[in-house]
């Protein structure tokens, strides 16, 4: 009996690394292909020859041919503006909604939550109308102005701060410190990493966003790396995978870079968040 019981448990736990060897390959595989296209000339895209020469000229081409750099600077302006306006809207009520009772507080969460299970793209004609109406059509600000005030982020941190001990509250009120103070000083350190974890999600979101910048952006000046990566590879500019791997590179390599350089802090953080 207990010999069979531990051939199942052997059994499952092999089927279970399989399993997972088996998704991380093939997660990885298109990383992998864009990286041999993207240091290979154009014949050897298709062709795993190990000896075949290695080149950079494919990414010389897509930087020729497409403003990239311009795309990047448009794109890390947009993320940095969205995550300041989210973390200082969602700090606040948050702290709001975790230490104060006001009449309708319960209406007022629910209703937050119920952004949760609307979808961005039913919002995209509304959105676009009130854009239209504000003159921000073709901005940055225009980008991320629907996406400022998160219902996530409200409810990651208010989870957060619930879970700090209100006595911490009251021994930085008896050393004088007021609201935002005590927000400053205590809330906001200790909720460090939830801080840090809905970070990574709202910059990863927001770096790979396509279709809300697609509609609202026209020009070079406002346009993103996703949407600049989209018209570069589409089929009437000619398909060369090479170049458009290497393009691609281009547009993944800052969060491929952070990710691999801070991957400990970024599992760690998103364990202590309690996000799976």
């Amino acid at each position: 009996m207990n010999e069979s019981r531990t051939f199942s448990r052997v059994f499952y736990a092999s089927l279970e690394t399989g399993a997972a060897w088996l998704l991380a390959i093939l997660w990885i595989s298109p990383l992998v292909y864009a990286f041999w296209a993207a240091f290979h000339p154009g014949e050897y895209a298709v062709n795993f020859d190990l000896l075949a020469p290695l080149t950079l000229a494919n990414f010389r081409e897509a930087l020729s041919q497409a403003p990239f750099p311009r795309y990047a600077l448009n794109t890390f302006i947009l993320v940095t503006t969205i995550l300041t306006a989210q973390l200082v809207l969602c700090t606040l009520a948050a702290y709001a909604f975790a230490r104060y009772r006001f009449r309708g507080h319960q209406v007022a969460f629910a209703l937050v939550l119920v952004q949760l299970m609307i979808t961005p793209e039913i919002l995209i004609v509304e959105n676009y109308v009130t854009l239209a109406q504000f003159n921000l059509v073709d901005t940055i600000l225009g980008i991320g102005l629907p996406y400022m005030a998160s219902a996530f982020g409200i409810f990651l941190l208010r989870q957060a701060f619930k879970s700090t001990p209100k006595e911490l509250e009251e021994a930085a009120r008896l050393e004088g410190c007021g609201t935002l103070g005590v927000l400053w000083r205590v809330y906001v350190p200790l909720a460090r990493p939830t801080y840090l974890a809905y970070g990574l999600v709202s910059i990863s979101h927001h770096w790979n966003n396509f279709l809300w910048p697609l509609i609202v952006t026209n020009s070079v000046e406002t346009r993103p790396l996703t949407v600049g990566l989209g018209i570069f590879g589409a089929p009437e500019s000619g398909v060369n995978w090479s170049i458009i791997s290497a393009a691609t590179l281009i547009s993944v390599a800052p969060l491929l870079i952070a990710f691999l350089l801070f991957q400990r802090q970024f599992v760690q953080s998103f364990m202590y968040a309690g996000i799976k």
